[in-house]
């Protein structure tokens, strides 16, 4: 008997771990030509504020590659993952140094790519459960293996989050500087890319010092990288 549902359990759990990967796999293919007009993250925006008796608005507006401002893709980089062209979707250095400082008593920082970003904002939900990073990592691994690099930043460009309810580079450029995506400028698009770490508390227009300090960090990284990096991708 026991043997039974033993056996009768294995092959539930083993259809269920084959669905999951002929299902994420079909997303992934599906997601690397249609353009993404919602994600997860802002789903579960909607939840938060529907269970705090609220109502949330969503701005997001799907933009292509050429509508998106170097200055913001070359921003993004040089703020979130600077070695974005060379990694296979997890950067070890930065993992390794993250860890190196928490176990030297230091904060625990973050050492996310964009792959991994883009992986679970699409994909997932928030939060730091190994279930999710688990799955943030399976979910970064076929991005990287199906979408080109340029993709990957196009998807993740047109769905973070960057302000309550406002979603996507369009959205954020219209929300906060009254310009198209492709408009921005160097400084605007370097203070978008300094509040990607608290969206929802920090303000690209009326920048803390704190923001306005990282701001110019990041346009200096810019210069570092330069423009041609950009063609790498």
């Amino acid at each position: 008997m026991i043997q039974g549902w033993l056996r009768k359990g294995t092959r539930i759990l083993l259809m269920a771990a084959v669905g999951f990967v002929v299902l994420s796999l079909v997303l992934v293919l599906l997601f690397r030509v249609v353009p993404v007009f919602g994600s997860m993250v802002m789903a579960e925006r909607k939840v938060q504020a529907w269970m705090a008796g609220e109502t949330l608005a969503i701005e997001q507006q799907w933009r292509p590659w050429p509508r998106l401002s170097d200055h913001a893709k070359l921003a993004v980089i040089a703020a979130e993952d600077q070695r974005f062209s060379a990694h296979n979707g997890f950067d070890f250095e930065q993992i390794r140094k993250a860890w190196e400082a928490s176990r030297n008593g230091g904060r625990l920082r973050g050492a996310s790519t964009i792959s991994q970003q883009t992986a679970k904002n699409l994909f997932l939900w928030s939060g730091r459960s190994w279930l999710r990073k688990g799955l943030e990592a399976w979910f970064a691994l076929l991005i990287e293996v199906i979408w080109p690099k340029q993709r990957i930043l196009e998807v993740y460009l047109n769905i973070a989050e960057w302000d309550q309810g406002v979603f996507g580079l369009e959205a954020a450029a219209q929300h906060y500087f009254n310009v198209p995506a492709e408009a921005l400028s160097e400084v605007q698009a370097s203070r978008l890319a300094a509040i990607l770490p608290n969206p929802r508390g920090w303000d690209a227009v009326q920048a803390v010092p704190h923001v306005e300090r990282r701001s110019l960090w990041i346009r200096q990284q810019m210069r570092n990288l330069g423009r041609g990096y950009l063609d790498r991708l």
